[in-house]
């Protein structure tokens, strides 16, 4: 790297991260207003609802903080991982966990529920925990310690044409800047999810380990929430949300650590997204939850009905969409693939389902055409 300053760290000021709190008043106030709900949706719950939501909350954190970095899990396994923690009635024989998802369950757990304050000792456990599966004799990956080198890139591009993103501080500097971090973390007051944030850029931007950096850096901004959230279990997951923007996150993190792209240590932009990310997470939640608390109602309504295992099975199918999703409504002939019977059969259940209220004739479609959705 040439002498002309480039990253933040090389900042005089650094880190000093610049921003203006009354910016993100909106975002904040949205976030309080959501929670809000979820806590009023969630007393709604009986327990298997709740621990169901759980698992699936916790599942989905896991998965999508592993593909943002490339990594595929089996969402099985994870699910068997998180159910073996939480599920009264889980049962060994339907197990699929792996030691590596155990792990993860394990750091999961950890960062949500442990809420001693952070330090070198827990991060180095977490960096264990999250890469001890990786086959020693493929890397050099250094497990539980800080790097001991300076030239920690991250690169994109075929070998020739690279691009380096980011270039991280010098590992003389870490030690120090970690204790900064860690102090920060276990002793601010500043907002919890303006904190989050910051949080999350300040450890990506000292990366200290080998690998597993922006996983860890995720791992503490759940952590920072959770230890003030006010749930038993965590009703939400930024990294699913920052999953489906992939691209945007790497881009925000490269637009806030470069000195061109930011010459005066600001990260309002950072933080603002990280907030709309955060909110997206709530919503999805929210979303989840009116989904259960939709299907609960619907099952009540027709449990004195008496419906055969084809009905039963297409009205679980429709009930798992989402508004809009299911195109076209149900038609006949959605009927039969879904069922594998004949179309009279098919017209037949679908009529005593109408009679029954289970479900209504869609407006405007008639003859061969006719559509149907389920009355929630």
């Amino acid at each position: 790297m040439n002498n002309k300053k480039k990253w933040i760290w090389q900042h005089k000021e650094y880190p000093v991260f610049k921003y203006n709190v009354k910016e993100f008043i909106p975002k904040l106030t949205l976030i309080a207003e959501n929670i809000g709900r979820i806590k009023a949706l969630v007393s709604l719950l009986n327990e298997k609802e709740r621990e169901s939501i759980k698992i699936d909350i916790l599942t989905s954190e896991i998965v999508s903080t592993s593909a943002i970095e490339g990594e595929h899990l089996s969402r099985e396994s994870v699910r068997s991982s998180i159910g073996k923690k939480i599920d009264a009635y889980f049962e060994e024989v339907q197990d699929t966990s792996t030691y590596h998802t155990d792990a993860l369950a394990n750091i999961l757990f950890d960062s949500t529920q442990n809420r001693a304050d952070l330090d070198e000792e827990r991060l180095h456990k977490w960096h264990v925990s999250l890469l001890s599966h990786t086959p020693r004799k493929f890397t050099k990956i250094q497990l539980g310690v800080f790097r001991t080198y300076d030239d920690m890139q991250i690169v994109s591009g075929s070998i020739g044409k690279e691009k380096i993103h980011y270039v991280a501080l010098p590992h003389k500097k870490i030690s120090n800047d970690i204790n900064k971090l860690l102090k920060f973390v276990n002793t601010s007051e500043e907002n919890v999810y303006i904190k989050s944030a910051l949080a999350h850029l300040w450890f990506v931007t000292i990366h200290p380990y080998d690998d597993g950096n922006g996983r860890i850096a995720r791992i503490i901004g759940d952590y920072v929430v959770s230890k003030n959230f006010g749930f038993e279990y965590k009703y939400f997951s930024i990294s699913t949300a920052i999953a489906k923007n992939r691209r945007t996150y790497y881009a925000m993190l490269e637009k806030t650590q470069n000195l061109q792209d930011n010459p005066h240590l600001k990260c309002s932009l950072w933080i603002e997204w990280y907030l709309k990310m955060f909110n997206s997470s709530l919503e999805e939640i929210l979303s989840i939850i009116n989904k259960v608390i939709t299907k609960t109602k619907f099952w009540d309504k027709v449990r004195d009905i008496s419906l055969n295992p084809r009905q039963l099975k297409v009205l679980k199918k429709l009930l798992d969409y989402k508004d809009g999703e299911f195109k076209g409504g149900l038609t006949s002939k959605k009927y039969v693939a879904m069922t594998k019977v004949s179309l009279a059969t098919a017209k037949r259940d679908i009529q005593e389902l109408v009679k029954y209220g289970c479900l209504y004739q869609i407006e405007g479609s008639k003859g061969r055409n006719v559509q149907y959705a389920i009355k929630k």
